[in-house]
């Protein structure tokens, strides 16, 4: 995790060391700048290269926090050029050179400003000036939460219209199809239906609410075997077929596996890259250690040296998974389907 810490003052350098010091404790890749006759008084302080301009640039390309210690004008002329979108921009921050005042400016949700703006305040001793509606309503923020469980929300619009029915309304509902963990948080009432709510599944289709927000867990684990020289284009179609019968999002989908002597089958290579799904690949050996009652194939088993691939690759990739859709063929294409246990917590 990479963060920058810009200073402008003398006063402002010395606070940014505090900053930098406590984000390395928590585990952060610190760059901190300044201007030359500051840096050059402050170890560990670099000078703007070749200008603050630039600096910003790099660090909204590369780094997850940006913060800047002086005032809140000067951030926001320096990182007006390079806003893109709420879920690829950086946390943003600034603190003015006394300490007293850490704001949170960009990202404080999805980013997790508002949550470090917290941290630095309470470490600085000062105030952390949180402006986002939920917030200040005291409400479930659930871009912020979906982001901290690394869970994927069916769109940026439907957590807008989730958050406006809660703040209008005070509460909205919560339905999941895995257990719940710690208390839900205030605004969150169980329900199966009503006019606005979350919902938590690897489903595709989820007619519960009115005003629904959608939040995925990436713990769904696609298994494929294929004859050589099968072709990206059949791969997806079968795939996408097997996928839609199971009423399973793509959103939930955390990897595609296969057996190791396919490693070089340039379909299957292209398939996963256009899907930007990560692909793994076990042997034979790995796959016949994976308990459970598979679809057996002595051809197969002849062929590769296990009677399964696509069943046993995704339990395998599931870490023990549940197989929650056997091996479906077509024209020489295995699809299975396998889903990590999980819960959903509430209790951070």
């Amino acid at each position: 995790m990479k963060a920058v810490v810009f200073s402008f003052t003398q006063a402002g350098t010395a606070l940014g060391c505090r900053v930098a010091a406590h984000l390395r404790g928590e585990g952060w890749d610190v760059r901190q700048a300044s201007l030359k006759k500051f840096a050059v008084v402050q170890e560990g302080v670099l000078p703007f290269t070749p200008n603050l301009h630039d600096e910003a640039a790099r660090a909204f390309e590369a780094a997850r926090l940006v913060v800047f210690i002086g005032a809140a004008g000067i951030a926001v002329r320096t990182i007006a050029p390079f806003i893109r979108h709420k879920n690829l921009d950086p946390a943003v921050l600034v603190i003015d050179e006394k300490g007293q005042f850490v704001i949170p400016l960009l990202s404080g949700h999805i980013g997790g400003a508002n949550a470090i703006a917290r941290r630095l305040a309470e470490e600085l001793q000062g105030q952390a000036v949180v402006t986002t509606a939920t917030d200040v309503n005291a409400l479930f923020a659930v871009d912020e939460w979906a982001a901290r469980q690394g869970l994927r929300l069916s769109s940026l619009a439907d957590a807008k219209a989730f958050a406006a029915a809660m703040l209008e309304k005070g509460a909205a509902g919560v339905y999941s199809d895995f257990p719940l963990q710690g208390p839900l948080p205030q605004g969150l009432v169980y329900a199966f239906h009503g006019d606005a709510g979350l919902v938590i599944t690897t489903k595709a289709q989820v007619p519960v609410f009115r005003t629904t927000v959608v939040a995925r867990p990436v713990i769904v684990h696609v298994g494929i075997g294929c004859r050589k020289g099968t072709t990206a284009r059949d791969i997806a179609y079968w795939v996408n077929a097997v996928l839609q019968r199971a009423n399973l999002s793509p959103d939930a989908i955390a990897d595609v596996s296969s057996i190791d002597v396919k490693r070089g089958e340039a379909g299957l290579l292209a398939f996963a890259k256009a899907q930007q799904w990560p692909l793994h690949f076990f042997t034979a050996d790995e796959l016949n250690a994976v308990p459970g009652d598979f679809t057996a194939s002595d051809f197969v088993k002849e062929r590769v040296g296990t009677d399964n691939v696509c069943e046993r690759a995704a339990v395998l990739a599931s870490h023990q998974g549940t197989l929650i859709v056997t091996k479906q063929s077509r024209r020489g294409i295995t699809v299975a389907v396998a889903c990590e246990r999980y819960q959903a917590r509430f209790d951070y």
